[in-house]
């Protein structure tokens, strides 16, 4: 398979092995709500906190979706890893210059983002998926690197978010960016993706039928449905068009009834004034006979006059949801979005991802109590779209965030997840009817490594500390339960027991054969201590395996 070169790909292509495994801090006053949801906010560099997330979370995210820098060469991204080889130092005290068009940015730019990539398909599960936000400065280069990293043959597809209006009358207009989408194994995937917002569409036709039923007078059941309707906006995506109501249920009336792209059909629709409405411009996209049995079953919406064009009205009971190749959505959504959770601000964030967009994302790959990553976090809008989906759709999921511009993280990610928790706790929101449960989330640090620069153990680390470490490195798979130091045991896998003798920095433990008799295991076991009684033999014929503190402990 053909890869990408470039300066620095030699020093970084392996660069995320040799990443020490840091600590993870919870601060428990910038941490509003129960400790055990399960949501994280970790304020620091997302190359040490993925490392640092592995030995918890390795294969375990159904979802991962990034926002990274899009290198158009007006961006001050902090991300640097400083990478000590010769050809880095060169590269960044002679090729990067102050020219106008600097090429090596898109070097410096794949140079950080190749061991983060590394890192995230670690965590990805088999069946998931990662999701990436792109436009054309880099679109071409992650491409390459992804098929590297993740495999061509998991490549599944594109989206194109049209996200703006260009008037720009020179060149092409660029009115898009991108969404690239990847799996761990693409085999794995179901074979149709089924949208987890289908329970509001049932419970928006039983409203519906409710407010029929209730308000035989037209008039007054549009005015209370639109009452309703304005205070639950918020929580209806995808069926926040659905604002109008009649005899036939919930409807939108924003549904095209042109041609796309090519000449279609020629016929006069005759306005209620007697007078033919105004045609597309491509013409009508379906034929004669199609209209004439959408008059008659009422599915044609008329403007004030004949100037208009007709829309056809489309119920909610007739949705069909399917996550598409191309999303249309302004970009100022987000922003707005944005500016409505902070007034007091009046921009707070530049260019924040809507939430509509991760909803689309996130309802189609994720349901129940998945985990979802997002290692650029930026203003928390991923965050926010979990939120807002659990409420949707009565799911579970949890979010592990990650941004290292620390006032950033604390005073807009932190702050919009707090607001957002505040808003949704105190909803008197109804759409369905078994309970939510209360948004909350760990605000997290970055501790320091789990040895120092002698090789010894840290004395902050602590028994669950290094005992989720050892399981880690020994079985390549996150420990399934807490440890607290209670006992020795540490977990089991394959039929092998994992033990761990110690007490903290500075104590001394010792395997002998009265500990030694003392564990439970019959088959194969590894036991860790500072020192061992017993001799090589007796250790053969219990089965066991000795490991020195902290000489046997993997670093990286």
């Amino acid at each position: 398979m053909p890869t990408l070169n470039w300066i620095g790909k030699e020093a970084v292509i392996n660069h995320h092995l040799q990443v020490p495994y840091r600590l993870i801090r919870s601060d428990d006053d910038a941490s509003p709500g129960a400790a055990g949801a399960g949501n994280l906010l970790i304020e620091g560099d997302n190359l040490h906190a993925l490392k640092a997330l592995l030995p918890y979370y390795r294969s375990s995210i159904k979802c991962i979706y990034i926002d990274p820098p899009y290198n158009t060469g007006n961006q001050q991204w902090v991300y640097n890893d400083n990478v000590n080889s010769p050809e880095m130092r060169k590269w960044l005290g002679e090729a990067v210059g102050s020219e106008a068009e600097d090429l090596s940015r898109h070097d410096k730019w794949l140079c950080m983002m190749y061991p983060r990539l590394s890192l995230l398909r670690d965590l990805l599960r088999d069946d998931g998926t990662i999701f990436i936000s792109i436009d054309d400065n880099e679109y071409s280069y992650l491409l390459c690197i992804m098929d590297e990293i993740f495999g061509r043959g998991n490549f599944v597809g594109t989206i194109v978010w049209k996200n703006v209006t260009d008037n720009n009358p020179t060149n092409i207009s660029v009115e898009h960016e991108y969404v690239m989408c990847y799996a761990k194994r693409k085999d794995l995937l179901p074979p149709v993706w089924k949208s987890a917002t289908l329970p509001v569409k049932d419970r928006l036709i039983e409203v519906g039928s409710d407010f029929i039923n209730r308000y035989p007078d037209i008039q007054k059941r549009q005015e209370t449905y639109t009452e309703w309707f304005r205070k639950n906006k918020s929580f209806l995506w995808p069926f926040d068009r659905y604002k109008y109501i009649d005899d036939g249920g919930i409807y939108t009336g924003s549904q095209s009834v042109h041609n796309p792209g090519k000449e279609g059909y020629r016929y006069d629709v005759l306005h209620p004034n007697g007078k033919p409405s105004t045609q597309p411009l491509m013409g009508y996209r379906f034929p004669w006979d199609s209209m004439q049995k959408l008059l008659n079953e009422k599915r044609i919406l008329f403007g004030e006059d004949e100037t208009k064009i007709v829309e056809l009205k489309v119920y909610v009971q007739d949705y069909r949801s399917k996550l598409s190749s191309l999303f249309e959505l302004d970009g100022r959504v987000g922003t707005n979005e944005l500016k409505n959770i902070f007034p007091e601000s009046k921009r707070p964030f530049d260019f924040p991802k809507p939430t509509a967009l991760i909803e689309e994302i996130l309802s189609f790959t994720t349901q129940g109590d998945d985990i979802v990553l997002d290692s650029f976090a930026g203003s928390g809008t991923t965050g926010h779209a979990v939120w807002k989906l659990n409420q949707q759709d009565r799911g579970s999921r949890r979010f592990i965030l990650i941004e290292i511009d620390a006032q950033v993280a604390r005073k807009i990610t932190a702050e919009r997840l707090k607001r957002v928790k505040a808003s949704q706790s105190d909803s008197q929101l109804n759409l369905l009817d078994n309970e939510v449960p209360t948004p909350s989330f760990r605000y997290c640090h970055l501790d320091d490594p789990l040895f120092d620069e002698h090789g010894q153990i840290r004395e902050v680390v602590t028994f669950s500390d290094l005992a989720h470490h050892i399981y880690f490195s020994e079985t390549g798979v996150p420990l399934p339960k807490a440890v607290d130091g209670q006992r020795p045991l540490i977990g089991t896998a394959n039929d092998v027991a994992y033990y761990l003798l110690w007490a903290g920095r500075g104590s001394v433990n010792v395997l002998d054969s009265v500990t030694l008799a003392k564990f439970k295991h019959a088959g194969p076991k590894v036991v860790y201590a500072d020192k061992c009684r017993l001799t090589d033999s007796q250790l053969r014929r219990a089965n066991v395996v000795f490991r020195q503190i902290p000489y046997s402990i993997k670093v990286n």
